[in-house]
């Protein structure tokens, strides 16, 4: 809950891999993914309890972390202590495309809303992950510090998602074939290859290939050429650009010296992939998310009919 009387509660999750500092220092409380590995289940605490190092190691050396869906009674629990508080909640969601945890939400805020019928809660499917759920998190912050209320947050995130870009990339795409990502036969014949894979979301916020490479260096290179085209001109000196590693500091460091930034105030906001995301993409990812033009005139005719239907 937030430190003082705000016009609008802001909650997050842990799948968007922002830095734990910025949640702390805005008052912001956020969902902890539940993920388990040979000693039993943990929570995604953003770094708190397990440092990425040592559970990027762990899966180095041969363990295997699976993930689930945060409990019931711990999003009851959250929601009903947000509607004794009284103030008007916004919960921005880890996407719908990737889990049902959004099902599960929109259940549990449903019966809220019918015991507390003057209480004020609004669910966004974000239909982003990783750092791409953190840029749009980052600036929700910074929406309501300057005064936006519940209702005109939730708004402002409905629209603001599809301007959100994000291009990743992973070391190894087993990870990825093992959680039904992607088909056993693409994962193997990318390994063989040395192929790495260049990976977005589309609009319904599942997994989208946006390109491939030979070669990690090469995929750095993309990713960098890819910012440079993409990223939006009008966002003004303090645009922020978020870029994440799953423990790979020096690719992170690279992708940073590499990008056309000059122009813009503020350098890149470094961030770790959490172990929930870190599980299904592996140790080696490397992902940049900034801001750039609407996602949904790029999308092909077929798919914008069927977000009519959605």
């Amino acid at each position: 809950m937030p430190k003082k009387k705000e016009l609008c509660n802001l909650i997050l999750d842990s799948c968007c891999d922002l830095p734990r500092h910025i949640l702390d220092d805005a008052g912001v409380d956020f969902f902890r993914f539940p993920y388990v590995m040979d000693d039993g289940e943990h929570l995604d605490d953003l770094g708190e309890s397990m440092q990425p190092k040592e559970f990027y190691d762990r899966m180095r050396n041969g363990e295997i972390s699976t993930t689930s869906q945060i409990p019931t009674s711990v999003l009851t629990e959250t929601f009903e202590a947000a509607a004794q508080q009284g103030t008007p909640t916004v919960l921005l969601a880890f996407t719908s495309g990737l889990s049902g945890t959004f099902e599960t939400i929109e259940h549990v805020a449903a019966d809220i809303r019918k015991k507390y019928p003057d209480f004020e809660l609004y669910i966004v499917d974000t239909r982003l992950a990783s750092i791409a759920e953190g840029l749009l998190a980052y600036e929700a912050i910074r929406q309501r510090k300057h005064g936006l209320g519940a209702k005109q947050l939730a708004e402002w995130a409905e629209e603001a998602r599809w301007y959100v870009r994000c291009t990743f990339m992973v070391d190894d795409l087993e990870p990825l074939r093992r959680g039904g990502r992607i088909p056993s036969a693409a994962a193997s014949i990318g390994t063989k290859l040395d192929v790495k894979a260049l990976l977005g979301f589309n609009l319904d916020g599942s997994l989208a290939l946006s390109g491939i490479a030979r070669g990690r260096k090469k995929g750095l290179k993309s990713i960098c050429s890819t910012y440079n085209g993409e990223r939006a001109k009008g966002w003004g000196e303090d645009e922020i650009v978020l870029i994440g590693t799953a423990d790979d500091a020096s690719a992170g460091d690279w992708v940073a010296k590499h990008l056309d930034h000059d122009e813009v105030s503020i350098p890149p906001l470094r961030c770790d992939i959490g172990p929930v995301i870190g599980s299904h993409v592996g140790p080696g990812m490397v992902a940049i998310s900034y801001w750039g033009d609407d996602r949904r005139e790029s999308a092909s005719i077929t798919d914008k009919i069927a977000q009519r239907f959605k």
